[in-house]
């Protein structure tokens, strides 16, 4: 099968790197082993499977591809990876941005190019437990997408096209735990698919406002899809539930906190504020909690 090795020019840690493509870890269409991560993404050519290890030796990556889409996942892969993340003018300081940035060095900022990818279940995660999400999100992979091609293909699934998605009736959302609002997003957004995967190519702020051009995409699921999708180091996600307490805490000692106070505290790192937010994701904590937990939900009854 063809193959492709690069060497990056910083550190990388395949599990903090891809993080954000597995959509917790029952998705159908990621999977981390010890040996290296398995994808099953849809590219413009087609379907593919990938697999990227990293050697421990020397540092570089290797990725392996099958399926129709291959050659253009193969193009992808030094920027999937973040091999030419440019950390140039971000300065962490000695306080605990320092100290994380010093504990995950090989947290990378990858560019999935893969638009529908990242926009389909961050519209599931919209104003919902995460797990809610993550479980929809499984069922419909499972359900809506195909086997995966290459050898994968018993325990993965590539994800749904945005065609089938945009001509999938409303009850099979339902019995994916998906009501109809945000299955009328998700249908209404793949409908534009060719227009918005188009942003993969603009500036940062025109890539936000031709996502947030379309009814049901606000600011927040704008600024996850190009985080993952888009490779922006900036992005921040205005509008999340736990994201300003956890900045407040973590960077205030305050245990509360809105959108403004979590700008103005990510301020001093403005152009990496969304590798900031990676950062502290991947060893700072949660605030403490003064409250109860928001109760998964589920509509397949009603």
């Amino acid at each position: 099968m063809p193959e492709r090795t690069v060497t990056p020019a910083l550190p990388v840690d395949l599990r903090l790197t891809l993080f954000p493509l597995r959509r917790g870890h029952i998705d159908p269409s990621v999977r981390f082993e010890p040996a290296g991560v398995w994808r099953a993404t849809r590219t413009p050519e087609g379907p593919a499977t990938t697999h990227i290890r990293v050697s421990a030796a020397d540092g570089t990556a290797t990725m392996r591809a099958w399926g129709a889409g291959r050659d253009w996942a193969l193009d992808a892969f030094p920027a999937l990876i973040g091999a030419d993340d440019d950390e140039a003018g971000f300065v962490p300081g000695a306080g605990v941005v320092g100290d994380l940035h010093r504990r995950f060095q090989g947290l990378r900022i990858g560019r999935s190019a893969a638009v529908m990818e990242a926009l389909v279940p961050s519209i599931l995660e919209q104003k919902v437990v995460g797990l809610d999400a993550r479980r929809s999100y499984a069922r419909l992979v499972r359900t809506l997408g195909e086997p995966a091609p290459g050898p994968a293909a018993a325990t993965l699934k590539v994800p749904p096209a945005p065609a089938v998605l945009a001509a999938t009736p409303s009850w099979t959302f339902h019995r994916c735990n998906v009501e109809r609002k945000r299955a009328d997003t998700i249908t209404r957004a793949c409908s534009y698919a060719a227009r918005l995967e188009e942003t993969v190519g603009m500036a940062p702020d025109d890539a936000r406002r031709r996502l947030t051009a379309l009814p049901g995409i606000g600011p927040w699921t704008a600024a996850e899809v190009a985080s993952v999708a888009l490779g922006d180091a900036d992005a921040v996600s205005v509008g999340d539930y736990h994201l300003p307490n956890q900045v407040a805490w973590v960077l205030a000692g305050e245990p509360r906190g809105d959108d403004a106070r979590m700008l103005e505290l990510l301020e001093p790192w403005r152009g990496h504020r969304g590798r900031v937010l990676r950062l502290l994701g991947a060893g700072a904590g949660a605030a403490p909690r003064h409250g109860p937990r928001m109760p998964l939900r589920s509509i397949a009854g009603q």
